[in-house]
C-alpha cells in the first residue's frame, strides 16, 4: 500500500496522552512505517513492583511518509499533529532515527532525560553503540551518553563505560560525524 520511495522522511507526531501506542499500531495496520520506542521503568505499588514498558518520548511517535499524502496520517485514532517548525511539517534525519534505535537494542539501561544542549561531546569508540556521539554526563558513579532530538527538545541517556568513549576535534562535532 504505502510502498517506500524517495519521498518517505520520519516525522515526529504529536499524539494524545497515553495513546501512543494505540496510534503507533493503527498507523502500522494502515501499512506505514512507525517506530514507537519504549523503554522499560520499574513501578512500585503498595502491594506489588512491576517492570512496565513506557514511551521513550511521551506523547510523540515517529512515522515514515510522505508528506504530500498526510491526510492518513492526522486521521489516525490518537495522532494529534505532524511536528514541525513554524507549522511546516520537518523531516527527523534518519540518523536520529537509527541512534535512537541503535540504544533501544544495545542491551544496555536507557531511558528518557531532561532537555540538554550544554555538556562535553563525546564520540563512542568501541561497544555496542560505537559511532555514536552524544553529551556525557556523570550521575553519582554512573556515566551516561545523552542523544539529543532537538525538534522534540528531548534527550534519551543510555549508560556508557568511560573506556568506551573519546573526545573528538571540534571539526568533526561541527560536521556532526564521529571519526
Amino acid at each position: 500500500m504505502n510502498s517506500f520511495n524517495g519521498n518517505h522522511q520520519w516525522y515526529a507526531l504529536q499524539v494524545r496522552p497515553r495513546f501512543e501506542k494505540l496510534a503507533a499500531r493503527h498507523l502500522n495496520k494502515r501499512g506505514f512505517e512507525e517506530y514507537l520506542p519504549l523503554y522499560a521503568s520499574r513501578r512500585v505499588w503498595s502491594d506489588r513492583t512491576k517492570i512496565v514498558e513506557l514511551p521513550l518520548f511521551p506523547g510523540y511517535t515517529f512515522c515514515r511518509f510522505d508528506i504530500r499524502n498526510r491526510l492518513p496520517i492526522l486521521v489516525a485514532p490518537g495522532v494529534l499533529s505532524i511536528i514541525g517548525i513554524g507549522g511546516v511539517p520537518t523531516p527527523i534525519t534518519d540518523g536520529e532515527i537509527l541512534a535512537i534505535q541503535r540504544v533501544a537494542g544495545c542491551g544496555l539501561r536507557y531511558g528518557p532525560w531532561p532537555w540538554i544542549h550544554a555538556g562535553q561531546r563525546v564520540c563512542v569508540e568501541r561497544g555496542p553503540l560505537a559511532g555514536l556521539d552524544g553529551a556525557v554526563v556523570r550521575v553519582k558513579s554512573d556515566l551516561h551518553l545523552i542523544l539529543e532530538l532537538p525538534l522534540l527538545q528531548r534527550s534519551v541517556f543510555v549508560d556508557i563505560d568511560s573506556a568506551c568513549v573519546e573526545i573528538p576535534a571540534p571539526a568533526l562535532i561541527r560536521a556532526g560525524r564521529c571519526r
